[in-house]
Order: structure tokens, then C-alpha cells, then sequence
């Protein structure tokens, strides 16, 4: 017999008890009201920085609760845990329903996922533990909300869409630009032809691969279990650049380091180049071939599409942001403006006609919960977040063998490059693996 899960008994049972009685909604909380068989629970794993926004993002909607949360630093778990009860007082008012819920908190986030009663997951945690946790999560049956860049790997990536697949998971990437109006609004000007034939994307990351670790050795002076922070990845040095403690007065800079993170590329790359590719209608392919242009100091990557496409990793000038290059002009995006050399492009672009429409989303948090509830594919799903990570490795693996390479999107393999073919994985530490 298939085993029925928490939220199949619910609705269940609430069609059986139909047949005796119908209860309206209003008589059972105020106006607003959620049931709890259509409420969304969350689990939320990594409690440093990111965290408190997401907690925000999530904790405004009027479908969604968080009621775990998980952090192997008990410093960062306990103001999680004392922030989001403060904050579940007004979001109460949000519901309807007058209540506020106190999160459970776990040092390993294997125990939350043994929850029956947990829907989904928030995986915000260094890049090096994506992967792991995200494929454990849809095994235990959760739906995954994954912070970018969604893999810190190729082969990671592809694992997570599998998983994504055999187990039927809803997967929503972290990239929330594809949820901001400028950034649809540019891709669908791009795909519906109002720049002319697109011959060229410039796209800025803000700078370049990630270095080998290399920092000294120092005392965590809190409770932290550091083995497990590094888990998967190599077991190094602790250092506050890594795990800084709180108050954080910067982001952390395990993103910098090879062992943990991508570099500026995967940073901010899974941002501009998720939106290059979307304007390019890419989202299932990639590049075929890439070459290191720049320095040392200034780096640049020219990337080619089978369509003739080029795509060049560079700063040209406007800080981080995408420059589509059209036969009729071009238009610049970022996240501060949206903008055009074809007169009244931009201004008149809500009245302009579009075969193309693309997706919209207002609500990158709100889309992933209506993503569960419908069974259906979010804004930036797993596989849209795995050709964006994956883009951002291929450009890393260019960078670290320091040649031009060319690269098959279908296979995801390279062709003639042993070294770069390698490095499309990651040997994982210890027992942890992506099953």
C-alpha cells in the first residue's frame, strides 16, 4: 500500500467529514484565515546572514509558517529562533488565525528532516552543502527552496534534477531576479525582437573564480561544530572570514574560496548570467565554447553559442548588470536600472506589443509556495537553476585550466579536456554523497 503523508490525510479526512458538515471558514478565524491543511510548513537550514531576510520574505505570507530551524553554530540557530518568534506576532495578524508559532531549533539538520509534519525546506547554507542537503530533503519527501547558485558542481547540479524527477519534488532557485519587473521586462523586449537580432551579450559578475583556501588558523570562541560546517567539502582551517559571528559586519567570504564557493563568478554570476540566458531563451542549454580574454587582474571570458551568439564575462562599467547588443541597439538591466539607446524603448514597454510572454512572478517566495500547493514548476526551477550553476562552474573550469575549451550543453561534458572533464565533480568527504 502506498503511505499516505501527512498532508494527503488531511485532505482525506476533510473530504469525509464534508459529507456530515460543512464549517465556513469565517466561523473558524477571522478574516484572512488559513486553514491548517492548506498551510505550508517550512524547515529553514543555515541561520547566518541570508537567513533573515528569507525569514522575512517567507514569514509575510499568509499561506506558509516556519517551524524549524537548523544551524550547527548554536549562537546563529538561537537568534533565529528568538528573532522569528518576535516577528511570528505580526505575521500572526497576516494569517488571520490571532496565533504565533515558536520555531523548533536543530544542531543536524538530518533530525528536522524526519519530520512528518514539515512540507518544505530552505536551504541557505554555504554553496559546498547545496547539493547534499537539497537531495536529502526531496528523499525525505520535502519540497526545496535552494539559495543560488543552486550546485557547487556540474555533476551536483544534474544530481539535484534527478532527484528532483524520481522523487517529485518542487524545486525553486534562489535567483529572485527572474521575480523583479526590469529583468522580465528587458528578456521579454530581447525575446521579442525589439533590439534587432541579438549578436552580443556583455555581462559583469563583479570579478572573478575562487582561489585555493588559504587562511590561518584561528579559535571559534563560540559553540560551533566546525567539522560539520565543512561536511561534504574538505575539513579546514576555522577562520571568522568563513563563519563570521554575530553581529555579522560582513557577508561571509567562504564564496571566495574553491573548497566552498565559486567565486564572484558563482556569486553573482548565478544573478546576470540566470538573466542573460533567460533573455536568450537558454534556460536548458549553454554556451559551446569558452575562452579566457582577460588578465590576471581583469578577468574576461568569451563564451560562443551554436547559434552564433557571443557572450563576454566582463565589467563594462555599469557594475554588476547584463548588456544585450542587438542589430537595432542595445539595452543595459541591473538591479538599479533598465535601460535603452532605442528612443522610448524602455518608457513605452508595458504598452509594446509581445508574442513572447514570459513567466511572471511577483514574488519569488510566494511563487515557490504556490509551486507546492499546485504540483507544478516554479519560476526558477531546478533545472533553469542547474544550467545557470552549471554555466557558472563551465566558466570556473575554463578559468582554472587556462585555455579555450569547448563545451557539449546536452551532454554537459567537454570535448578533448580530460582536466576539465574532471573537474565537473567534487570528491565528497567522509560518507556524505548525492543519493
Amino acid at each position: 500500500m502506498t503511505r499516505l503523508n501527512r498532508r494527503q490525510f488531511l485532505k482525506g479526512s476533510a473530504t469525509l467529514a464534508a459529507g456530515f458538515m460543512i464549517v465556513p471558514r469565517h466561523v473558524l478565524g477571522g478574516p484572512g484565515y488559513i486553514a491548517p491543511s492548506d498551510e505550508i510548513t517550512l524547515g529553514i537550514i543555515g541561520c547566518g546572514r541570508q537567513s533573515g531576510g528569507l525569514g522575512k520574505q517567507f514569514g509575510k505570507l499568509a499561506d506558509c509558517r516556519i517551524i524549524a530551524a537548523c544551524d550547527v553554530d548554536a549562537t546563529k540557530l538561537e537568534r533565529f529562533v528568538k528573532r522569528d518568534k518576535e516577528n511570528q506576532k505580526s505575521y500572526a495578524r497576516v494569517r488571520g488565525d490571532g496565533k504565533s508559532s515558536e520555531v523548533q531549533g536543530y544542531r543536524d539538520f538530518r533530525e528536522m528532516l524526519n519530520r512528518d509534519d514539515l512540507d518544505a525546506i530552505i536551504v541557505a547554507t554555504p554553496d559546498h552543502w547545496h547539493a547534499v542537503i537539497s537531495i536529502m530533503g526531496m528523499k525525505a519527501g520535502k519540497d526545496v527552496y535552494c539559495e543560488k547558485p543552486l550546485a557547487q558542481s556540474v555533476k551536483e547540479g544534474r544530481a539535484m534534477v534527478d532527484a528532483a524527477h524520481l522523487y517529485e519534488r518542487v524545486v525553486q532557485t534562489g535567483s529572485m531576479q527572474r521575480s523583479w519587473k526590469d529583468f522580465r521586462t528587458a528578456c521579454e523586449l530581447v525575446r521579442n525582437g525589439y533590439l534587432g537580432e541579438i549578436k552580443e551579450v556583455i555581462v559583469n559578475v563583479g570579478g572573478g573564480p575562487p582561489k585555493p583556501y588559504d587562511l590561518p588558523k584561528q579559535n571559534p570562541g563560540r559553540d560551533i561544530d566546525w567539522d560539520m560546517w565543512c561536511g561534504p567539502s574538505p575539513l579546514l582551517n576555522y577562520n571568522h572570514d568563513l563563519a563570521p559571528p554575530i553581529p555579522e559586519k560582513f557577508w561571509p567570504k567562504w564564496r571566495y574560496y574553491a573548497e566552498t564557493g565559486g567565486g564572484m563568478i558563482g556569486d553573482w554570476g548565478a544573478h546576470m548570467f540566470d538573466i542573460a540566458q533567460w533573455g536568450l531563451g537558454m534556460d536548458h542549454s549553454g554556451p559551446v565554447s569558452l575562452t579566457p580574454t582577460g588578465t590576471t587582474d581583469k578577468p574576461e571570458m568569451t563564451m560562443k553559442y551554436a547559434n552564433g551568439i557571443t557572450m563576454i564575462q566582463k565589467d563594462f562599467g555599469r557594475g554588476n548588470a547584463v548588456r544585450f547588443i542587438g542589430s537595432e541597439g542595445s539595452l543595459d538591466v541591473s538591479r538599479k536600472f533598465l535601460e535603452s539607446d532605442i528612443n522610448g524603448l524602455v518608457r513605452d514597454a508595458d504598452k509594446l506589443e509581445m508574442e513572447t510572454r514570459l513567466y511572471k512572478s511577483d514574488n519569488h517566495y510566494a511563487d515557490f509556495i504556490q509551486a507546492i500547493k499546485n504540483r507544478s514548476k516554479p519560476i526558477c526551477d531546478v533545472e533553469t537553476g542547474h544550467r545557470t550553476s552549471s554555466l557558472c562552474n563551465i566558466v570556473n573550469i575554463a578559468y582554472a585550466v587556462n585555455k579555450a575549451v569547448m563545451w557539449d550543453p546536452v551532454k554537459e561534458k567537454f570535448s578533448g579536456s580530460g582536466k576539465a572533464n574532471k573537474l565537473r565533480s567534487r570528491k565528497l568527504r567522509g560518507d556524505w554523497k548525492l543519493s
